[in-house]
């Protein structure tokens, strides 16, 4: 069995050592490490061609290049590289909790390895210096899990550094032109649950640490509040993320879906273009909504009433 870590890197000097040694000191040794950084201006480099030396598990994929490609390709570029049987998403700056491989492994081989698979779990979130400030990612920010296909087509539970997907999952993907991607942990997430399966593990297995360079990160009550203060940003950006994820999901509509997961797909991605009826049934009989009640109830009337909506 090939397992490969995949890391992505962009002036992660800070934290960058403190990951990857999270991942040398796994219960699960049999691995392959491999780094691709995205363009970096610091030491994140120099931190990467040292582990390269101390552990021949690691590799610098593109020791030559400087390249940069953003996350979603970076990632991409990552999965293409080389095959494996599962490949593990790894962040930059958080901490691995050691039992990580192992937990997920071993749920995996209880699936059938042929058919699309993404296992995630859980995580705890963390401040800088890896104090705890949640014990549940999932429970403080979405209520809970997602495994099904109408629950992320609206919203994304999985977070890429808890996230592993095995070989046939991966070839979903490098196989198809995946275009406007909100990102590629929630666009591999859609494509496990449109033609496989999608699997949560109520177990914690990484520390999620918030900081002040983090490129995206665990909802605050600093963030919401800032939003709040400002009504007019935060129907924007209602509007751009049910648009982007309409955007994301017609991506699924190039494969062979079953008719169901057609059906569900192609009216979630066109619910804007019918009158209001239609747009009422829709919501009703195929249950778009978010995994918390108060923002089920402002997806729900804003797509009913078009309240700020931009043609």
């Amino acid at each position: 069995m090939k397992v490969s870590i995949l890391l992505s890197t962009y002036n992660g000097e800070q934290f960058l050592a403190e990951q990857i040694e999270s991942i040398r000191e796994q219960t699960c040794s049999d691995w392959q490490l491999l780094i691709r950084d995205d363009g970096s201006k610091d030491a994140t480099r120099s931190i990467i061609e040292d582990f390269c030396q101390k552990d021949s598990r690691i590799a610098f994929i593109n020791r030559d290049s400087h390249e940069n490609l953003g996350v979603i390709q970076s990632f991409y570029s990552l999965l293409k590289y080389e095959p494996a049987d599962f490949y593990f998403f790894s962040d930059q700056d958080d901490v691995w909790l050691p039992d990580k491989l192992e937990m997920q492994l071993a749920q995996a081989a209880d699936y059938d390895s042929s058919q699309p698979l993404l296992v995630y779990t859980d995580l705890k979130v963390v401040d800088q210096e890896l104090n705890v400030l949640h014990e549940s990612m999932i429970r403080t920010q979405s209520d809970h899990a997602n495994t099904s296909l109408i629950q992320e087509l609206t919203e994304n539970t999985v977070t890429g550094g808890v996230s592993m997907i095995n070989h046939a999952l991966a070839q979903l993907w490098t196989g198809q032109e995946a275009h406007e991607l909100l990102m590629h942990d929630w666009y591999l997430a859609l494509l496990a649950a449109a033609f496989g399966r999608l699997v949560y593990l109520d177990r914690p297995s990484e520390l999620y640490r918030q900081h002040a360079n983090n490129v995206l990160g665990a909802r605050t009550l600093r963030k919401r509040m800032k939003n709040w203060l400002h009504p007019h940003v935060l129907f924007d950006k209602y509007w751009k993320l049910i648009r982007a994820s309409q955007t994301q999901a017609r991506n699924l509509l190039s494969q062979p879906l079953t008719a169901e997961n057609k059906e569900i797909i192609e009216n979630f991605v066109t619910i804007m273009d019918v009158p209001f009826r239609e747009r009422w049934r829709r919501l009703h009989h195929y249950h778009y909504r978010k995994n918390r009640a108060f923002h089920t109830f402002v997806f729900r009337t804003l797509i009913l009433t078009k309240f700020a909506y931009k043609e």
